[in-house]
């Protein structure tokens, strides 16, 4: 299927600012929704990096902007050990299930349960998405709470060994990284690509990014830049995404 860019469109989305208990500790998100919303909005997350907050994510992501239609919500992270970061002074998210009592796994299903009780959303239309840190966490919700997602979109993480279960995913990596080390996520694409059924060469459909189409498509974009994140590839990204809501490509939620 030709790749169609997603035009800009100014934001009709109004941002509300949320905090919530969770288990006692005040967590915070920002919430955009689109003025009107019909039932089974698309819901999508965007986590920021290790260091970041939700205001930078919004800047950079700008999911809100690429995608006026869906409810975004922009999550907030809290003083997390990383690995440029050993005593945890700087915000960011579990990168590991069991770490820091599942925190954010548990501030994640808060956010959820509030928004699919206000906004009747669907597994079949929500989407993460996450730079570094943020998408090493999305990782782990593709572990831990795959069930709850259509596709992901992880930006300069790895996924490591935890277990995932087939999905769509839209991966951004970079050749030249020396924070997270393109070795590895190059092996993490591998390993997506194994587990979604892919064995071939896949095809290049733009400057840096190739396509794998099948039952569960994987689109990549390996860029020859360092560990940044690449704003150009989010309408890419966002394409994809509504390819699956509007049925283009079957999604593996159960919903």
């Amino acid at each position: 299927m030709p790749f169609v860019a997603v035009a800009l469109l100014l934001s009709v989305s109004s941002a509300e600012e949320k905090v919530y208990d969770v288990a006692g500790v005040q967590r915070e998100a920002t919430i955009m929704a689109p003025s009107r919303t019909t039932p089974n909005p698309p819901l999508i997350f965007g986590f920021h990096g290790h260091g970041g907050n939700r205001r930078n994510a919004a800047r950079s992501f700008r999911l809100e902007q690429l995608w006026p239609e869906a409810i975004v919500v922009y999550m907030q992270g809290l003083p997390t050990p990383g690995m440029t970061d050993p005593n945890g002074e700087k915000n960011g998210w579990q990168q590991n299930a069991g770490e820091q009592g599942d925190r954010d796994l548990a501030f994640f299903d808060t956010v959820l349960k509030d928004l699919s009780s206000r906004f009747r959303v669907a597994p079949g239309r929500t989407f993460s998405m996450g730079h570094s840190n943020g998408g090493r966490f999305s990782y782990l919700l593709w572990s831990k709470r795959g069930d709850k997602f259509a596709a992901f979109g992880p930006s300069a993480s790895p996924v490591g060994l935890m277990p995932i279960e087939p999905k769509p995913a839209f991966i951004m990596a970079g050749e030249t990284d020396t924070i997270v080390s393109f070795a590895s996520q190059r092996r993490s694409i591998n390993r997506v690509l194994r587990i979604d059924g892919h064995s071939g060469s896949g095809k290049k459909i733009a400057e840096f990014t190739t396509r794998y189409d099948g039952a569960t498509p994987v689109i990549t974009y390996v860029h020859p830049d360092g560990h940044r994140f690449t704003s150009e590839a989010m309408p890419m990204m966002i394409t994809f995404f509504r390819e699956i809501v509007s049925g283009t490509i079957p999604n593996r939620s159960g919903a």
